[in-house]
């Protein structure tokens, strides 16, 4: 008996630690969700509204669904280029893959840059006046080389486009690296030896067995990419305009600079649910195999 008490008093500062640090808050932000909230006026907060910050950002707000439009068309286009580099940098780099060495190497630079130095060197690269893109495509491609490119719309959600899935490609490759890992050899061998082309290896052994890695991959980012802020706030801040504003940035812009933290919980709260729809999803992947009717 002693040593069952022993053990949740070793598990007790973890908990509190994970208490104090993510549930409390959690809770915090929901219950101002539904208050006034506002930064800038005294006795904060001020007064509980209900569901009143919900219903302005559904019905009241474009800007609203302004951040949710790009944030689904930032998902969907990082998501997708990601996934599919990696699944074919995986392809070379797995065991008898060719180029294994050197684009194996490339691969760890990334590693080493959190994402707000990824838009921080973005920005630079894509500056107009001294960028390495700008010298770049003023050597090979003269017209493009006065282009603006973080000053047009388009062009700056395809750089921060650009800068997510470059420096998303090496953790995702290694994942699918391990799942090509886990295909049975024997297999690949048999297909091959009855005359199997590559592509039909690939479309009716490999793929198969590589789709619940592929479905964990594309879980996992799809939530990274919903909360993105980072990068964002560093290479465009939200612009031009709002052309790359994301929810986050949305969260971040209201709740910080206009003060508005009841609202600003509110969105937070709207984001968090398709992330927690996701975070299910991920879950049943992962455990699905550790399940005794798996």
């Amino acid at each position: 008996m002693r040593d069952d008490r022993l053990k949740y008093l070793f598990v007790l500062p973890a908990v509190a630690v994970v208490f104090a640090t993510a549930v409390w808050p959690l809770a915090e932000s929901l219950r101002l969700s539904f208050t006034v909230g506002r930064l800038n006026r005294p006795g904060f907060p001020q007064g509980y509204l209900g569901l009143e910050n919900y219903l302005w950002a559904f019905f009241e707000e474009p800007a609203f669904w302004n951040s949710v439009r790009v944030t689904a068309l930032y998902t969907f286009a990082t998501v997708s280029l990601t996934t599919l580099i990696a699944l074919g940098l995986a392809l070379l780099l797995a065991p008898g893959g060719r180029l294994r060495g050197g684009v194996q190497t490339l691969l760890i630079l990334p590693f080493a840059m959190s994402p707000a130095l990824i838009g921080v060197s973005f920005r630079f690269m894509f500056n107009p006046e001294f960028g390495l893109f700008d010298a770049f495509f003023g050597f090979l491609l003269p017209p493009l080389a006065e282009v603006s490119w973080l000053a047009d719309p388009a062009l700056a959600f395809s750089v921060c486009v650009m800068a997510d899935v470059w420096g998303w490609i090496p953790f995702l490759t290694l994942v699918l690296i391990g799942g090509l890992a886990a295909v049975p050899r024997e297999t690949l061998e048999a297909a091959a030896v009855d005359g199997a082309s590559g592509w039909r290896v690939f479309k009716d052994i490999t793929l198969p067995q590589l789709v619940p890695v592929l479905g964990v991959v594309v879980i996992l980012k799809s939530v990274f990419s919903l909360k993105t802020f980072d990068q964002v706030y560093m290479l465009t801040n939200g612009g031009p305009g709002t052309a790359t504003q994301t929810l986050s940035h949305y969260v971040y812009f209201n709740g910080l600079k206009y003060g508005q933290l009841g609202y600003s919980a509110a969105v937070a709260w709207l984001m968090v649910v398709p992330m927690i729809a996701l975070t299910w999803l991920y879950a049943r992947y992962v455990f699905r195999g550790s399940r005794p009717d798996s």
